[in-house]
Parts: structure tokens; C-alpha cells; sequence
């Protein structure tokens, strides 16, 4: 049996990283956020300083869908995918494109399993201002990570297989295994 997880957290809590642990856990092919993303952003502003043009994530979530349409249509029955997103709770865009992921996983009968990521504030500036992330346009405001934390709060739609996980204190390889886990108890 297929399983689709899809890795849910604020930019710098370690989705990638913990998909490339999960990854050689489960053998899952990864597919993160950035891949529908950058393709559309280096479009735009090389420097990430400018605001991005209100309509551009509509873009990205055609992207998005092309990716997962062939997916649905073309890789092996059996193979496993590990996702990632940004989704943030009460924002229409996340709903959206969390049942993007949802779908798919229907078509291809797959296991769907979301797992919201979730870690201090202090340690997500830390791990945002990180100089290596602006080289893959992903964010390293400080600040911005901050008031994210403050005012937001990660997706969190119910679903059977959910699980959420504070990765604070968690390296990516535990953070892996406690998914591993879980996965384990859900596709049996």
C-alpha cells in the first residue's frame, strides 16, 4: 500500500530535513514545497526583498496540481511520497492546497498522513537566519519568523491519521522515527 505524508510547518521547522530522514526510512520520493514554489518565484524578485504580486501563489498551485496529477497517473501503485507545506491554519490558500494533497492521495488510494511540525519560537528564528536557506528562496527573516509564531498556528484540519509533533528539542532522525512509527500504526 502507497502512503502520502505530508509534512506541515512553518518555514525553518525542518520539513525537508526531516523528509530526507523519512525518506531512507520508508523510501518515499520527496517532494517539497519549493519545487512548485521556486520554479514561478525566480521569476520575480532574485532578491526576495520586494512583496510578491498578490495573485502568484495561483500560480504555484497550478504547478502544485500538474505535479500530483502526474503522480495520480504515472508512478508505480506502490511507491510512497513525503510532501511538504507551509499551510497555515484559517488561510483559504493552505485549505485549498492541503486538499490538493488529500485528493491525490484518494486517487492513488494511498494512506494519507499529515503531520504538523511544530517548535519554539526562539529555536525558529534561530534555524530561519540560517544563510544557506536564502540560497534555495526560502526565508530567513527573523522578525517575520517571529510574528509568525505569534500569530498563526500551524494547519491543523482532523483527520484519522493525523499527528502533530513538537520538534524543538527533536533531531531530524528522531523526528523521523516517531513518523516512521506512526505511519506504521496507521497502514496497519
Amino acid at each position: 500500500m502507497s502512503v502520502f505524508v505530508l509534512l506541515l510547518g512553518f518555514p525553518s521547522v525542518g520539513k525537508l530535513t526531516i523528509a530526507r530522514e523519512l525518506g531512507s526510512l520508508i523510501s518515499a520520493k520527496i517532494v517539497d514545497n519549493h519545487w512548485f514554489n521556486n520554479p514561478i518565484l525566480r521569476l520575480l524578485d532574485e532578491e526576495g526583498t520586494g512583496p510578491l504580486p498578490k495573485g502568484i501563489w495561483e500560480y504555484t498551485g497550478r504547478v502544485r496540481q500538474a505535479v500530483l496529477d502526474a503522480i495520480a497517473a504515472y508512478s508505480d501503485p506502490s511507491a510512497n511520497f513525503i510532501f511538504t507545506h507551509a499551510g497555515v491554519a484559517g488561510d483559504e490558500r493552505s485549505t485549498r492546497t492541503y486538499q490538493q494533497f488529500i485528493d491525490a492521495a484518494r486517487q492513488r488510494a494511498a494512506v494519507f498522513v499529515p503531520v504538523r511540525l511544530l517548535c519554539a519560537e526562539e529555536e525558529l528564528a534561530r534555524r530561519v537566519s540560517s544563510p544557506a536557506r536564502r540560497d534555495h528562496l526560502k526565508t530567513t527573516e527573523v522578525e517575520t519568523s517571529r510574528s509568525r509564531s505569534r500569530q498563526a498556528v500551524v494547519l491543523d484540519i482532523p483527520h484519522q491519521h493525523a499527528l502533530t509533533l513538537d520538534v524543538t528539542f527533536m533531531s531530524p532522525s528522531e523526528s523521523a522515527a516517531a513518523i516512521r512509527d506512526h505511519i506504521a500504526r496507521c497502514s496497519a
